[in-house]
């Protein structure tokens, strides 16, 4: 029987009715792995005719006992008889299933398979030595499997041919290994006992596990549940590129998942605009009528003229993926350099890329020891969960509501540096009505920056009332706008006078007027402006709201002049004596201000000129990316 991994993506995951579970299969090297699977491929029939016969007469002409584990290492050479089998996936039939085991050598190039997307397992075969028992090695395998979100394991205790069958064995090491997985979060589907070697349990019940009535292996490979074939998910046509042939606007890309057909109804991610289908265009025959699912490279013409670019999403009306600005995802890491927090890197997601921030790393692991350890780094090769902050928005989905447009990759000076699956899409956004289409700049983003040598960003000054906010946030406009940059004064008292003049000064009222502030500056920045913003600002969760509506364009300078200095000052800055009494409403604000603690730059006024705090906050904005001076080497940054 010929065993075929599927390369397209038809109907269902392997070409016909049967369901297709892709399963994992870990434990200690000597515990048997190799043992099982040849059993495996022998019980189900999956072997070539003759082919267990010949290796038998090889190992008695070599005058050595013949071994399971041998139908791998001869497999291995033979691809050209139909059998696809690499190091890492085995394919075989059981009854009512077409089983594709996925295996590794090794933790780190396990996870590395498992986390870059190139496997997905819909469950696992946990493997134990039954006279060594459940060892520091297992306990590490069922937390790896717990940390890919693996939820189906099977588990099976082998060699129990070593422990005489003895039920009362098997009972210890079972007790002890659901303790484990339980506590993890894991409930396993089966215990078994086997002798992998004789075939005790793994496709028959025989007399020596008389006292076992679960199932066999083949028998629990049967129960787990496959994944939903990717033609049963919601639609999801990544954008790969737009032609024009004569009077045809063609928007091609591959379905990775769902279907479509003339007239449906689409949304275009993340900008959600929306339209019908007007046809569906395929090469060589055009048009094509009918519906066409996951794995079909199509083309689309559209109702309306719309702005669309590579990377957007196309999806049904109420399926659509999320449009978000934050991520959160579990990556292997393969960098030399540690990942860190603050890193700046390229985020590679379907046909999408973005460059992105590093806000927050948790739970990174080793894969030697596969234990969660406190760090604010992922070092090569770890693997570990990060909160990613998106330079420009886009469409994504959970990779457990849908594997295609879940997973991402992670570049580092146009080198692969790491991949992973979205666990979350930031569920803090607000919904945008779908009646409600915002209109786009038609300037890209490269047009702007080739023009102004800058991105797009939000310089933010916060300090106390006189500390010289204004003073610099002038001083700073006049130095971009000679470099024929594009920056966008707001100062806050000028805000207050117009847009906002109808909001006092209470809690509630201060914050509304410095989320109003961050929106209109994260909206100039979006379109490629360097919004200066002038604002005592002095709470620190207004702030904090302020850099999440902003993302990574956001640019904090805590302007640290004392308090004793700003008294001698008038309200903007320059050395006077100022008003007795409040400051623009701001009783007591020395008192209130909350100063920063993590800000992009610390400047006091009463100990540099205005030029030379003006240098400082242009080279930060050069070493974080946004003016275009000396090139910044993102290695070092990580």
């Amino acid at each position: 029987m010929n065993m075929l991994v599927p390369t397209a993506i038809p109907t269902t995951p392997n070409g016909t009715t049967r369901p297709q579970v892709r399963i994992v299969i870990v434990g200690h090297v000597d515990h048997g792995k190799s043992t099982l699977v040849g059993r495996l491929l022998f019980e189900t029939g999956s072997l070539p005719e003759g082919k267990l016969e010949m290796l038998k007469e090889v190992s008695a002409r070599r005058g050595m006992p013949f071994e399971w584990s041998f139908l791998l290492d001869a497999l291995q050479t033979e691809r050209d008889q139909g059998i696809t089998i690499d190091t890492t996936q085995i394919s075989f039939r059981t009854r009512s299933r077409d089983v594709v085991l996925i295996d590794a050598p090794g933790h780190a190039e396990f996870l590395r398979n498992m986390i870059t997307g190139a496997s997905q397992a819909d469950g696992a075969v946990l493997i134990i030595d039954a006279l060594e028992g459940v060892r520091d090695q297992t306990r590490r395998h069922g937390y790896l499997l717990h940390l890919l979100g693996v939820k189906q394991v099977a588990v099976v205790v082998n060699k129990m041919d070593r422990v005489d069958f003895s039920a009362a064995r098997f009972k210890e090491i079972s007790d002890e290994i659901s303790a484990h997985l339980i506590g993890l979060g894991v409930t396993p589907k089966a215990i078994i006992p086997i002798s992998a070697r004789d075939g005790d349990g793994v496709a028959a019940r025989t007399a020596n596990i008389q006292w076992y009535d679960g199932p066999t292996v083949v028998e629990a490979l049967d129960a787990l549940e496959p994944a939903r074939p990717l033609q049963a998910l919601a639609l999801r046509l990544p954008v790969q590129a737009i032609y024009k042939f004569d009077d045809r606007r063609i928007v091609a890309g591959r379905i990775e998942s769902g279907s479509l057909s003339t007239g449906d109804e689409v949304v275009i991610m993340p900008a959600g605009k929306i339209a019908k289908i007007k046809s569906v265009e395929s090469w060589p025959v055009t048009p094509v009528a009918g519906l066409q699912g996951a794995g079909s490279s199509v083309g689309i013409t559209l109702d309306r003229e719309l702005f669309i670019e590579r990377g957007d999403v196309i999806a049904h009306i109420g399926s659509t993926p999320r449009d978000t600005r934050r991520l959160r995802a579990r990556i292997f890491w393969l960098h030399d350099t540690p990942l860190v927090t603050g890193a700046s890197i390229l985020i590679r997601l379907g046909t999408r890329e973005t460059r992105a921030t590093v806000v927050a790393i948790e739970k990174a692991v080793d894969p030697g020891e596969l234990s969660s350890v406190e760090t604010k780094s992922i070092a090569r090769n770890h693997v570990g969960e990060i909160d990613i902050s998106l330079g420009r928005p886009l469409a994504a989905d959970a990779y457990t509501d849908n594997p295609r447009t879940g997973r991402l990759v992670i570049e580092v000076n146009g080198r692969i540096a790491g991949g992973g699956l979205v666990l979350s899409v930031d569920a803090g956004q607000r919904a945008v009505p779908v009646d409600i289409v915002p209109v786009e700049s038609g300037l890209r983003d490269d047009e702007r920056s080739a023009r102004y040598r800058h991105s797009g960003a939000v310089v933010w000054l916060t300090g106390l009332p006189a500390s010289g906010k204004s003073t610099l946030a002038r001083a700073l406009e006049r130095r971009l706008f000679s470099q024929g940059g594009s920056p966008i004064l707001l100062d806050g008292d000028t805000l207050r006078a117009g847009l906002n003049s109808d909001l006092g000064f209470s809690a509630q009222d201060r914050a509304e007027n410095i989320r109003r502030l961050a929106e209109i500056a994260t909206h100039l920045a979006r379109n490629g402006h360097i919004a200066i913003v002038a604002a005592v600002s002095p709470s620190a969760d207004d702030r904090a709201a302020a850099r999440r509506i902003a993302d990574t364009a956001f640019r904090e300078v805590y302007v640290a002049t004392s308090a004793e200095v700003c008294e001698g000052r008038d309200p903007k800055g320059h050395y006077a004596k100022a008003r007795a009494g409040s400051l623009h409403g701001f009783t007591g604000i020395g008192n209130d201000y909350q100063p920063p603690t993590a800000s992009e730059l610390s400047i006091d006024t009463s100990a540099r000129s205005v030029p030379e705090a003006i240098d400082e906050i242009e080279q930060m904005l050069i070493k974080t990316g946004i003016v275009f001076g000396e090139p910044v080497d993102l290695a070092a940054n990580i």
